[in-house]
């Protein structure tokens, strides 16, 4: 595990890249405390650093960046590749390669997917690998560059122009170090952001700078002036339908049986490490099952940890505590106060690098830097929801679904118009259900569902009318209503707000997460199940939870879910984060700013503060405002 950066153009001085190389390396060395290393090529052209996490052959010989034993390619590589034993052995047993046991110097995974892409072609030998990564390649013959992000998306990669200069970077703080560094607000992605409190990919906060897509190849060749070429390697949409058409014969018994394998064999790849590991036990369905995978394999106690507080409705440490007694782990837990909780907003900005306001952010840091104390490398159980449909929200748009969808449309578009040009639109309420009837499918009713009042369309200033990528999404893709609710999910929301919010967390305290349930072996077999394995009435996960009742009794987990939450709302009304708000919400300031509308920001905190109407799009325009006095405006 490690931060890969580079940088590269014409006309530009071995000091320029060295001097800005080492800016980019070291505005992320928490994600690589334990080495470091650069690379330039020949022509002087491009240079490529790494920021090093020992996780696999902790010696010198997993070092980076890394040159193949021929000489030809170099790569530098952030993430894990769990099949890469098995991935040597096929190198070596083909007898096509001139692949000799001798020719690995190490016993890192590194090695071994770069030998693999000498041997194989970067897509061939991409294809093969099972993992998390970003990855950085460069075809020293060709004078080619790669970029390579894994096919759910777990591991970032940032990539796009500063000035004339090519950039790519794990985290966009690196890129936004490099001197001269101008690029402005993407004005074009704040309706996106205002909505989902994340940026979507492939966009970013900043002009010209972007996330590459998951399961996507970026090539782009030497003097790197030219818009690169991105193709999948790997694509969401065809594995879900592929699996939707060619359904698991089996009974539900044998496809719960098939799936623990699947989990177990996964999750014995995962824990190998040669460092100290654990995992996650937040006591709901995913980290449970996931933790009891891993205890049921066997060997040496598995380290659990736990956060809890002391706020009724958002603790489930007691639940979690009682789970690892009876699966037998060395169980770890912290309760957290109030104001624990309260001192990780102002590092939020430097974490994340650009707006993301998720407010569970919090008490997933809190847990990483409490887990990080004992261990190196931790299990997660992130994924379950979207892949096992666990959102309650789906359950709720297929029964609105069910209400309106015999109603001709045309007849409940009219009905939607007379509300909204009615006295009625003055209740939110009324404009959110006119707005619901004008749907056209499922699809449509939850994006329409997440934008909660379109007063938020209107907070920014200049604002285009861009539409976040799921407005885009077939209606009907899949024939199963909440299949397609899942697939949105695994798009957008999965990646860019969940995936993002571990990765940058826990990374922030050097801290590697891994996640079972997003192997690409378990999604594929999971998308080929119908979806009664899924669900069963309005309870999600039916499958997961099979598995997990062999492990831990049903009445365990018999509760409601509370989730990783925190009670931001009833925190922004104590004194010292009121007074923070306020400082960030100020007239002036937004004015002076020229991004936001003043006076719907101060409507929206009025509405909260006088009228107790709470909208979580108070707190993405609070995490838009630090960024933006913290990071944007402080730019050299």
């Amino acid at each position: 595990m490690c931060g890969i950066v580079g940088l590269g153009g014409l006309g530009k001085t071995s000091d320029y890249l060295k001097e800005n190389l080492e800016k980019m390396k070291d505005r992320m060395i928490h994600r690589g405390p334990d080495d470091e290393g650069s690379f330039f090529s020949e022509d002087g052209i491009l240079g490529i650093g790494f920021r090093r996490l020992s996780i696999l052959d902790l010696t010198l010989n997993g070092r980076q960046p890394m040159t193949s034993h021929n000489g030809r390619y170099v790569i530098t590589f952030n993430g894990e590749i769990y099949n890469h034993r098995q991935l040597r052995d096929k190198m070596l047993a083909d007898e096509k390669l001139n692949v000799r046991e001798s020719d690995f110097k190490s016993t890192c995974d590194t090695e071994i997917l770069l030998e693999a892409i000498s041997n194989y072609g970067v897509r061939e030998a991409i294809s093969l690998c099972r993992g998390m990564f970003g990855i950085a390649v460069y075809d020293k013959e060709e004078k080619k560059l790669y970029l390579i992000r894994d096919r759910i998306g777990e591991k970032p990669i940032y990539y796009g122009w500063v000035k004339d200069t090519f950039v790519f970077a794990s985290e966009i703080g690196s890129i936004a170090a490099i001197e001269g560094f101008e690029n402005g607000i993407n004005r074009e992605i704040l309706d996106m952001y205002f909505i989902l409190g994340y940026i979507p990919q492939p966009y970013s906060i900043y002009e010209n700078i972007y996330k590459l897509k998951p399961g996507c190849i970026l090539e782009i060749e030497s003097p790197f002036n030219k818009e690169p070429k991105i193709t999948p390697y790997w694509d969401m949409h065809e594995v879900a339908l592929r699996g939707q058409n060619n359904l698991f014969k089996g009974s539900f018994t044998e496809a719960a049986d098939e799936l623990e394998r699947l989990l177990k064999d996964v999750i014995r790849d995962q824990m190998i490490a040669d460092v100290p590991l654990g995992a996650f036990l937040s006591a709901g369905i995913d980290s449970s099952t996931t933790v009891a995978l891993m205890q049921s394999l066997g060997g040496k106690k598995v380290r659990s940890f736990t956060i809890g507080m002391d706020v009724p409705g958002f603790n489930e440490a007691e639940y979690a505590k009682q789970i690892a007694a009876h699966l037998g782990t060395e169980h770890t837990e912290l309760y957290i106060t109030e104001k624990d909780a309260k001192d990780v907003i102002p590092k939020l900005s430097y974490m994340f690098g650009e707006p993301y306001a998720d407010s569970s952010q919090i008490p997933t840091y809190l847990v990483s830097r409490m887990t990080k104390e004992h261990v190196t490398v931790s299990l997660s159980g992130d994924g379950g929801d979207e892949l096992f449909c666990g959102y309650t929200v789906y359950f709720n748009i297929e029964r609105i679904w069910k209400e309106i969808r015999y109603i001709p449309l045309g007849l409940r578009k009219l009905l939607s118009n007379l509300v909204l040009s009615s006295p009625l639109k003055k209740s939110e309420a009324f404009r959110i259900r006119s707005a619901l009837l004008a749907a056209r499918g499922p699809e449509d009713l939850y994006n329409i569902s997440r934008e909660n009042d379109r007063i938020i369309r209107k907070v920014a200033l200049g604002k285009t009318d861009a539409k976040c990528a799921n407005d885009l999404y077939e209606p009907g893709f899949i024939p199963e209503s909440n299949h397609n609710l899942m697939l949105m999910d695994m798009d957008l929301y999965l990646p860019d707000d969940i995936l993002t919010k571990v990765d940058r967390t826990a990374m922030s305290v050097s801290l590697e997460t891994r996640i079972p349930m997003l192997d690409r072996d378990v999604v594929e077999f999971v998308w080929s199940l119908p979806i009664d394995y899924l669900k069963q009435g309005q309870t999600g996960k039916r499958i997961l939870r099979e598995i997990l009742y062999r492990h831990v009794p049903k009445e365990m987990m018999e509760r409601p879910k509370t989730g990783f939450a925190i009670p931001i709302d009833r925190w922004l009304m104590t004194k010292e984060l009121r007074g923070w708000a306020e400082s960030l919400l100020d007239r002036d300031l937004v004015r002076s700013q020229g991004v936001l509308d003043p006076d719907i920001v101060w409507f929206l905190w009025e509405d909260f503060t006088e009228r107790g109407i709470w909208r979580y799009q108070l707190w993405y325009i609070l995490m838009f405002q630090q960024w933006m006095t913290d990071i944007y405006t402080k730019r050299a």
